[in-house]
């Protein structure tokens, strides 16, 4: 299979390529020499960041400025 490569140095990685590899749109691939000077695309592994708590974007942006005992005080019934 062959393919252009643009005035920018782009190269676009051909259809059955991209589904042999797993690749979609952004992902990221490597580029290695091999022995005899070949070139060989792969797709890069990814090691995954581990995802914070749905919750963790809400800890700490609290904008009431009462204490607990306050609070809990508005709650009740006396």
């Amino acid at each position: 299979m062959a393919s252009n490569l643009t005035t920018k140095g782009q190269v676009t990685v051909p259809k059955k390529v991209r589904d042999y590899l797993g690749l979609k749109a952004g992902a990221p691939v490597t580029f290695q020499r091999l022995d005899n000077g070949e070139i060989a695309i792969r797709a890069a592994k990814v090691i995954a960041k581990p995802r914070a708590s749905k919750f963790a974007k809400l800890r700490g942006r609290s904008t009431v400025r009462m204490k607990t005992e306050d609070i809990l005080a508005l709650t009740r019934a006396d």
